[in-house]
């Protein structure tokens, strides 16, 4: 069993829904990301998120968009976002998965930038710019070194096409709470309640469905889970914290533990 499954089963078992926690590798600096991880991981996240810095950043929203700038000027490369990815992982039993558009695995080519996040430890991607349409070289590489391929459905995914997906996912699927970027929302739509409700079906008993974009606040969380998903996902909410507090990192540590331990607590009240 991969550590993504086994995350999922033990937030189940213990009767909660998973928190999935995002940050993008290299902000402020390399240095600093380790130290964010293990507050968000005391805080309660499940699995973990790495962005890898990239200068178009389509899927993203301005927060994150910042913080991707902050990140390729403090020197952060692909192989640099691997590196954090294997200190964490030798500090904690969390899955990582790394969030990046397809043009760095591209340039590095695909066989061996999975055989390189293999050796250091990580443990899937997400790559919001490639369909699934697409990916089957991809999927085919990402299998061979054990690692979980990652998939995004959005709202205006239909039921034929979601079929798909969540064939070709492993580890979770990524549903896109609504249309637009990434970023946080004062309030969690109906109109995402009902999303949620009609994606489940088709991954009950298949895959887990965690649910992301605009998630940032406890309420958000329990209603996300009430209405059926597996994991919330928040970004935005926590780079936010790190963006306030980048001259202040004991502040930006003690409030990024108190925000997850808030979010992960909103999980348990659901179910």
């Amino acid at each position: 069993m991969n550590s993504i499954t086994k995350a999922f089963q033990n937030a189940k078992a213990q009767g909660n829904g998973a928190l999935i926690g995002y940050i993008m590798a290299g902000d402020p600096n390399p240095e600093a990301t380790p130290k964010i991880a293990d507050a968000l991981i005391k805080g309660g996240v499940d699995i973990l998120e790495l962005g890898l810095p990239f200068s178009d950043p389509i899927a993203d929203g301005p927060t994150i968009q910042a913080a991707s700038v902050r990140a390729l000027a403090a020197g952060t490369t692909p192989m640099k976002v691997l590196e954090i990815a294997k200190e964490i992982k030798s500090k904690h039993e969390v899955p990582i998965v790394v969030m990046t558009y397809y043009n760095p695995v591209f340039r590095i080519g695909l066989d061996k930038f999975c055989g390189l996040a293999k050796d250091y430890m990580v443990d899937g991607f997400i790559v919001p710019d490639l369909p699934v349409e697409e990916a089957a070289d991809y999927k085919k590489a990402a299998e061979a070194y054990g690692l979980d391929t990652i998939f995004l459905a959005a709202p205006s995914t239909s039921n034929e096409r979601l079929k798909g997906i969540v064939e070709c996912s492993s580890g979770f699927l990524y549903l896109v709470s609504r249309f637009g970027v990434t970023g946080t929302k004062s309030t969690v739509e109906d109109s995402t309640v009902q999303l949620i409700k009609r994606v489940q079906p088709f991954t009950a008993g298949k895959i887990p469905l965690a649910v992301g974009f605009g998630i940032s606040k406890p309420e958000h969380v329990r209603r996300i889970i009430a209405a059926g998903a597996d994991a919330s996902i928040v970004g935005s909410a926590f780079i936010n914290i790190i963006q306030k507090n980048i001259k202040t990192p004991s502040a930006m540590l003690k409030e990024l533990q108190a925000i997850a331990q808030e979010l992960k607590a909103a999980t348990k009240t659901a179910k």
